[in-house]
Parts: structure tokens; sequence; C-alpha cells
């Protein structure tokens, strides 16, 4: 039996990936109690729940935060809660499913873009690069219930199939290629930025033109898919229920809103990207390197990549800038030209650079693994409330704009802020749309009500019944 050298194990991305995905494991069945983004995550396993409570019709996503609708909320296609569906539908749910689904997908991205980059340039640049995603901003994100890794992965293993097609008209690549790319944007539209790319191919004059010709075909279709469904589908959902989940700008208003958040748009590229300072100016070499090359056709490719994303910043406004995950879809990017910039090192560098980023990224990290004990209270809400409210009655909840507290509650009805709670008017407005019962986390800093009626009340919340006066 041949004995595996370590230092040829190391040269192995398949080694770094898998050991990467085991070192996520850490905390994979932790609820979403994290400091970072839990709302999303809260949100995300909302939509799931209602699905498996309700019924899994993607056409339909559900939250429990609108009061007494029909919940329906328009959002990106829901793929990543059906397969989250799925698996709750045979093993019941549970809080984390979301996180091991997100891990095993977002792997599984890495390898199909340490392939499609290595088709496109060489394996050296390839593992570079992979390996600087793998410790990137992907590192955390890729175990959070959020799609964001999950629709760029999908895209990755999509345009994987393309290559194959391209380059050895593959019929079952371009099949995977019109699956995976498409399900990869519906799942997430900024994916679109780098899926942009797919439209140079017809002017790459090497490939023979049917075939040219039929990738195009396959590219338009889709894009189609996903603008029928972000353009067609979410404004019918919005002007049939009233709500979305997100709100997009016009140029004027969206640069009026970054404008005072300009350190912060600065700071997406230059930290929150990587995680690493020593990623960030291999980045900076990289454009460098990357623009000298020959190769115009991906000298365009960068431009055209940048220029979505541009659009994307100047449509979200101040959302870009104050939330970090939204740089997720041009991460790729990023970890690419650093990857080429250290190929461009002396060999004996090459692993140091590389060790250096990996420490810094994983080291920035890490604490978005572990949950705070103060934070595990809310995994007892639900059993409190089981015992005082019916499951279908209507509550009120000073959660505020996050759903989290609603989440834990799993029921429905309104989160509100503290300013609001204090009205009794806005309390009887409430009341008489159906709320029955108004839960008080303590934690928030709002003083306990004497006008209504206290049904239950431990270190952590108070619940109080809408429908009837406090007792004398």
């Amino acid at each position: 039996m041949k004995v595996i050298q370590v230092p040829s194990l190391l040269k192995d991305i398949r080694f770094w990936i898998v050991l990467f995905f085991v070192v996520r494991l850490i905390g994979i069945t932790n609820a979403p109690l994290e400091t970072g983004h839990n709302w999303r995550q809260c949100f995300t396993n909302m939509v799931t729940r209602n699905m498996v409570e309700q019924g899994p019709d993607v056409r339909y996503p559900k939250a429990d935060i609108l009061g007494n609708s029909s919940g329906v909320i328009a959002s990106e296609f829901p793929i990543f809660n059906y397969l989250n569906y799925w698996v709750a539908k045979f093993f019941g749910f549970q809080h984390w499913y979301g996180r091991l689904i997100n891990l095993v997908i977002s792997t599984l991205g890495l390898w199909y873009f340490y392939k499609t980059v290595r088709s496109l340039f060489d394996s050296k640049t390839a593992f570079n690069a992979t390996f600087i995603l793998t410790t990137s901003i992907w590192f955390a994100f890729s175990r959070k219930i959020m799609p964001d890794t999950f629709s760029m992965s999908l895209l990755f293993m999509g345009m994987y199939g393309g290559v194959l097609y391209i380059k050895e008209n593959k019929l079952s690549g371009l099949f995977a290629y019109f699956i995976l790319c498409s399900l990869g944007m519906l799942a997430k539209i900024p994916a679109i930025a780098v899926f942009s790319v797919s439209g140079l191919v017809v002017f790459v004059k090497d490939i023979p033109r049917q075939r040219r010709f039929v990738f195009a075909l396959t590219t338009g279709l889709c894009v189609l898919l996903v603008f029928a469904w972000y353009f067609a589908w979410v404004p019918y959902l919005v002007k049939t229920y009233g709500y979305s989940l997100y709100d997009s700008k016009g140029f004027a208003e969206g640069i009026q809103e970054i404008l005072p958040h300009l350190g912060d748009l600065a700071e997406k590229f230059y930290f929150s990207a990587t995680h690493s300072y020593v990623a960030t100016l291999c980045f900076v070499f990289g454009i460098y390197f990357f623009l000298k090359q020959q190769r115009s056709l991906y000298r365009y490719a960068l431009l055209l990549v940048t220029v979505m994303l541009l659009f994307f910043i100047l449509k979200t406004g101040a959302i870009f800038p104050t939330h970090n995950y939204y740089i997720i879809p041009f991460v790729p990017v990023i970890a690419l030209l650093a990857g080429y910039a250290v190929s461009k090192v002396p060999n004996k560098f090459q692993a140091l650079l590389l060790l250096i980023i990996g420490i810094e990224g994983v080291a920035n990290q890490q604490h978005d693994f572990f949950i705070k004990p103060s934070e595990q209270y809310r995994l007892e809400l639900e059993h409190t409330v089981d015992q005082y409210i019916p499951k279908n009655d209507l509550v009120l909840i000073n959660g505020g704009i996050s759903p989290q507290e609603m989440y834990y509650a799993n029921r429905k009805g309104w989160s509100v802020e503290n300013s609001s709670i204090k009205s009794s008017t806005y309390l009887d407005s409430l009341s008489a749309l159906g709320a029955k019962f108004l839960i008080l986390n303590k934690h928030k800093g709002l003083m306990e009500l004497t006008s209504k009626q206290e049904v239950f009340k431990d270190a952590h919340y108070v619940i109080y019944s809408l429908e009837q006066p406090a007792l004398n």
C-alpha cells in the first residue's frame, strides 16, 4: 500500500476543502442565535417551517410577522427552503438543518470553483484562489442558514457544466449549466453578476459556431427564468399581498443613500470580503497582473462583473454597505485575483502567504461558531408559549423589525418596537385586528404593563392577554 506523503497531501485542494468542512461542523447544531445575522437566519427558517406546516408551495413563501394577513411575502425563489423542507419532512423540523445543507452545498461549490478556474487558468491559480475563497467570508457564511454562498455554489457547479459543454460538447454539461445556474440565480439574484461572463462566450471564435449558438440560447433561457421570477412574479406578489423582503432603489436614490456610507462600502472590499488584509493586498496586485496579461476576453469579463456589481450596489442603496454578506457574489472574483497574484510569487513564498491569509481569515471569524449562554433562553420560548397561547391565536411581540422573537415563539402576528407597545391606542388597534396576546422580552428594556392582565412571567418574558384588563 502506497503511503501518502504529507507534503503531497497539502498540495491537494481536496485535503483543504475536506479539512475546512470538518472544522465548520463545530457548532453545526446551533440554533440561529449567534450575534451576526440571526434575524436573516430566523426568517429563512420561518419560511421553511411554514412549508412544513402548510405545504411546500414555492410560489408563495410565507412569513409569520405580517400580522393577520396570509403571510405571503415576495422574496427570492425558496429553493434553499425547499431542500430544507424535504429534510424536515423525513426527520422533523430542527433549527439547524439549514446550516448543514448550506455547508454541504457550499463545500461542493468550492470544489467546482476550483475545477472551473483550473480549466480556464492553471492548477496553481485554481489552488490559491480556492484556498483564499475557503477562508474568506465564505468560511462563516457557508454554515449560516442563508442562501448566499449556497446560490453561488449552485452557480459554480452549473458553470463548470458549461465549461464541459464548450470544451467537450457534453450535453450533460449543458443540462447541468441550465438547471444549476438558473437555480443559483433564482436563489439569490446577485449571482447574475458572475453569471454575466457567460455572455462573452459568443465572442470566442475558437468554439464552433453551432455550439456557441446553443450555449447562448441556453444562457438566455436561464436569464429568462430568473427575470420571470424577479420581475414578473415578485411584483405580482407585492401587488397582491403587499409585502416584500427587499426594496429596490432608483439609481439616484441609491447614490444618495450610499454617500454617507462610503467608508462602510470600502470596508466590504478591503476587509469583510476576505477578513484578511494580506489577501486584500494580493487582490490589489492581482488586478494589476490580471490587466497586464494578454487575454483581453478575461479583462472584459472582469469589467463586466464589476459593472454588474456596481449596478446591484446602486439598486440596494444603504443596504449593501451596511450588510457584509452582500459582498459574497463578488468574493470569488476577489479570491481569483488574489490567487492569481500569489501564483506570481516564487514557489517557496506562496505557501507562507496562503498560511498567513488562512490564519487571518479564520481568526477573524471563529467567534461566529459559538453561541453566548445569555442567548439560550430564547430556545424555551415556544415551550412556554404553548402552555398559554393557542397555536392559531395572533400575538404581538417586542421584537422590532427582526423576526427572531416571533420565530422562537412559533406564532404569527406583529413584531414591533417598544415605542409602539407603550401606546394603549396602538395595542387596542392591533387587538381589533385579531391580536390576542402580548409577549414582552424583558431584556429589551420595556417596563411591564399595568393595564393588561398578566398571564405568565419569568426572568425573560412576560405574557399579557390583550382581551382582558388587569386584575385589580
